[in-house]
């Protein structure tokens, strides 16, 4: 990679890192760790209606979406380096934990593959984690590693890999989360409704007894958080 292309790279981070790091507020940072663990629990708890590998990625799923409030809560709550620094680290193990969850149901090469896939992102994130860089995935947006090569090409095509697994990672939360609203709204008893993501656009499918289970059910999606919109396709059984 140009020599001036790190260097401007590594600037940008450095800045991105000192930009986010607020003052101390201990009280605010308990209350938002504290929230994390409640929705990790609410979460956990809707998985137990699946089994086998399902619940596994559920479970993992719900891990994942814990280590990224509690790593969002030490950014902006924690003017400590090592807090923030150990809060990416969890978030790295709880993404690789789920990737190799969902790699667990295939066989031969391609289990290999994904697993390979897997420890290679893993390895890139923690690395960012150990050097703070926070916005590393974001800085490598638009570059083209096709004309790189050696450990720079290898490099820019693992964080490539990584940021496009983290926008699958973070609309496989929002589906999660979703699903769990859906459960819990007293007003939706007798749904079937399946629940897709793809870059914060919610998609919903399938049967509920009435319209106002349709309104409601598109009105408890919109309102997850992370979610940029709802498409409908619900039917009336």
């Amino acid at each position: 990679m140009n020599k001036l292309l790190l260097l401007v790279l590594a600037t940008a981070t450095s800045a991105s890192f000192a930009a986010s790091a607020p003052n101390n507020d201990t009280v605010a940072y308990k209350n938002a760790t504290q929230k994390a663990a409640a929705e990790y629990k609410s979460a956990k708890d809707a998985c137990d209606a699946q089994s086998g590998t399902g619940k596994d990625v559920c479970i993992e799923t719900a891990k994942v979406a814990r280590a990224n409030s509690e790593a969002q809560a030490a950014m902006q709550y924690r003017n400590d380096k090592k807090t923030i620094q150990k809060a990416q680290t969890e978030v790295a193990d709880a993404n690789y934990n789920l990737a190799k969850a969902r790699c667990a149901p295939m066989s031969g090469a391609d289990k290999s593959g994904c697993l390979d896939t897997a420890k290679s992102a893993h390895v890139a994130a923690i690395n960012d984690a150990k050097e703070g860089r926070q916005m590393a995935d974001a800085a490598q947006t638009g570059i083209d590693c096709s004309n790189m090569t050696g450990a720079d090409k290898v490099g820019c095509e693992t964080r490539s890999k990584t940021a496009q697994a983290r926008d699958t990672m973070a609309d496989t939360m929002i589906t999660t989360k979703v699903k769990t609203e859906l459960l819990a709204e007293p007003s939706l008893k007798s749904l079937d409704v399946h629940v897709e993501t793809t870059n914060g656009t919610v998609m919903l499918s399938g049967f509920v007894p009435s319209q106002a289970e349709v309104d409601k059910a598109v009105d408890v999606a919109r309102n997850v958080k992370g979610v940029n919109k709802v498409q409908s396709s619900l039917r009336i059984k």
